[in-house]
């Protein structure tokens, strides 16, 4: 056995793979894989790659819509499955979008995975989620294997995604603004099939790189839409209720606050669906959905540092600056 480490547990090796042991509040010892599966492992390699693949379509369809100053379209993006695979070389141009895409998404997941490896939470890797939608995935996720026993763990694992992942999608969005086209009157037009909303970060980027030009103007570089796509999810994963990263975020602070929050958010967002955009219904009901769902208790509430409180406010700003009350 080795020496105890500095959350007070210890760490030994049996059958060749590592446990760590915990001290649950009720003093019994507890015990637990440090690590997911290989076969867990296959499985998200061969998830990534499929989601890759989905990716490049889509990637290949904003690289061509780039090309040809156009916006998105749905009959357009039909018809790149054609050329996919009568033409598999084409799936080449949408290299930009998908690597940004999925490094972003990695990069937000992994943030959760390696803040779990800290606290020593039992968690899987990251499994990415592929369709055959407009950007190519449905997102990505970690399961929790093992509870959050302390706040300042649940900031932690709640926090690290968002902010890694705005770390890694903001120079991606300073590019696509850079190399953006500037189309008057390009969302005015009515033959666009897809309109995409502009986050407040959007518009502090393209004041600063375009001046002189209406942000509504800009037709982004496929890599700039890829960070488009990140942030959106950013300020998702960031709505303050339930299991979600913000929940975490906010459950840490107050859990008088957090169940709060979970109950009047859902109903605050229907104004939103009513006015701005009907897939705000769905997410409604989603957040419900999640209070249905128990949350595991915290044995240690220890109250934030005051630099995790400092993070809390931070995760707040990250929030406002992505999040778009009509997105499309």
């Amino acid at each position: 056995m080795s020496s105890p480490d500095t959350d007070g547990q210890a760490e030994i090796s049996l059958a060749s793979e590592p446990w760590r042991y915990q001290w649950p509040s009720d003093g019994v010892r507890v015990g637990y894989r440090s690590y997911s599966s290989r076969r867990s492992l296959l499985l998200a390699i061969a998830l990534f790659f499929v989601t890759l693949f989905t990716s490049l379509i889509a990637g290949a369809h904003f690289a061509a819509a780039y090309a040809h100053n156009q916006s998105a379209s749905f009959d357009a993006f039909v018809q790149m499955f054609r050329i996919a695979y009568r033409h598999p070389a084409a799936l080449l141009a949408g290299f930009p979008f998908a690597l940004t895409l999925l490094t972003i998404l990695l990069a937000h997941e992994l943030g959760h995975y390696y803040a779990c490896r800290h606290h020593h939470i039992r968690s899987t890797y990251p499994f990415f989620i592929p369709g055959p939608t407009l950007i190519g995935t449905f997102g990505a996720f970690i399961l929790i294997r093992s509870p959050i026993r302390s706040a300042r763990a649940l900031f932690d694992v709640g926090a690290s995604g968002p902010f890694v992942g705005f770390i890694v999608a903001l120079p991606a969005l300073i590019y696509g603004v850079l190399h953006a086209k500037i189309i008057p009157s390009f969302t005015s037009d009515s033959s666009s099939d897809v309109v995409f909303g502009t986050p407040l970060i959007l518009h502090l980027v393209s004041a600063t790189v375009h001046p002189n030009a209406n942000v509504g103007d800009l037709l982004l570089h496929p890599v700039g839409r890829a960070a488009w796509v990140g942030l959106f999810a950013t300020a998702l994963n960031l709505l303050p209720v339930g299991q979600l990263d913000g929940g975490h975020i906010v459950r840490s602070v107050s859990p008088r606050a957090h169940r709060i929050i979970s109950l009047l958010l859902p109903i605050a967002l229907v104004p939103l669906a009513i006015w701005q955009w009907p897939g705000w219904y769905f997410w409604a009901a989603l957040l419900l959905g999640l209070r249905f769902f128990r949350a595991a208790p915290i044995y240690d509430p220890t109250p934030l540092d005051p630099n995790r409180r400092f993070g809390a406010a931070i995760a707040l700003i990250v929030f406002i600056l992505c999040f778009m009350p009509k997105p499309l």
